[in-house]
């Protein structure tokens, strides 16, 4: 029986595909055994349905062409290829990967439950919701064996009654620069404010706060945004934040975590979560 065709349904299903294949090409590369799963029926339904849009054909067309070794040139390709489908597949998605795809990031969105807000931000943090759009998340420690130890891993999160008070309200120009500073490493030698591109990442990081719309509220973990909830984080550069924490003191595997900036943006119907992690 073929499926009725739907856009969001069938691209989450080419994402979640491309996905199970990055993750077998990754334990390939670790010189693990790996099955690497075929196409799902369903799938192939929705990509020979007349009414599929050109990006589900592009994607579905692509799959065939992905070599499945040596492991490195297979990790490569499946993940040039995702990539690809999530910055086609809205603007939003394109800006937040052009702002946040290489440092260690998670950017999550979940909707708006509870009149308490911080019981949505400790859904996020713990994968409990999906996005309410389907756009894009960065969650490197979605799969990571860690969250057996630490079920919220990276973070370690307070009680909801505890989170405000590890938080600080941000105007909105404060939430931007504390967003666009996220696209710098810890150690960064490249601070955004000296950066050609610096005008372009704050657009971006505009881009991504508007979908909170006018009247959406932020809060931060940085000290500074105490007395100052206008701060300028770009100007002031990611090294050296001061915050209160929300991660992990555990290693894990040999990984300690040691800084970090959040980003909490909340709407009447959305909360969004931001964060940068440093780790050695």
């Amino acid at each position: 029986m073929s499926m009725a065709y739907d856009d969001r349904t069938a691209l989450d299903l080419l994402d979640a595909h491309l996905e199970d294949l990055w993750r077998a090409a990754g334990e390939r590369l670790r010189g693990n055994l790996a099955v690497v799963p075929e196409p799902p029926r369903e799938l192939a339904e929705l990509a020979a349905d007349p009414a599929a849009t050109d990006l589900l054909w592009w994607g579905y067309e692509q799959l065939p062409g992905i070599p499945r070794s040596p492991a490195n040139v297979f990790a490569r390709s499946v993940g040039t290829t995702l990539m690809e489908l999530r910055r086609r597949r809205s603007p939003w998605n394109a800006a937040a990967l052009h702002l946040l795809e290489d440092p260690y990031i998670f950017l999550a969105t979940g909707p708006r439950r509870h009149e308490d807000w911080t019981e949505d931000v400790l859904a996020l943090m713990h994968r409990d919701v999906p996005d309410p759009r389907g756009w894009l998340r960065i969650d490197h420690d979605r799969a990571n064996d860690a969250r057996r130890t630490v079920p919220a891993y990276p973070f370690a999160p307070p009680p909801a009654e505890g989170v405000l008070d590890r938080l600080h309200e941000l105007e909105p120009a404060g939430a931007v620069t504390a967003l666009a500073v996220m696209a710098e490493e810890w150690g960064d030698d490249r601070p955004v404010r000296e950066r050609p591109e610096r005008e372009v990442l704050l657009a971006d990081a505009r881009l991504l706060l508007d979908r909170y719309g006018p009247d959406a509220r932020f809060w931060t973990n940085a000290l500074d945004a105490a007395s100052d909830p206008a701060r300028d984080f770009v100007q002031a550069g990611l090294k050296g934040t001061r915050v209160h924490t929300f991660i992990t003191d555990e290693c894990v595997k040999g990984i300690d975590l040691f800084e970090e900036l959040g980003l909490v943006a909340v709407s009447g119907d959305e909360v969004g979560v931001f964060w940068s992690f440093g780790a050695y």
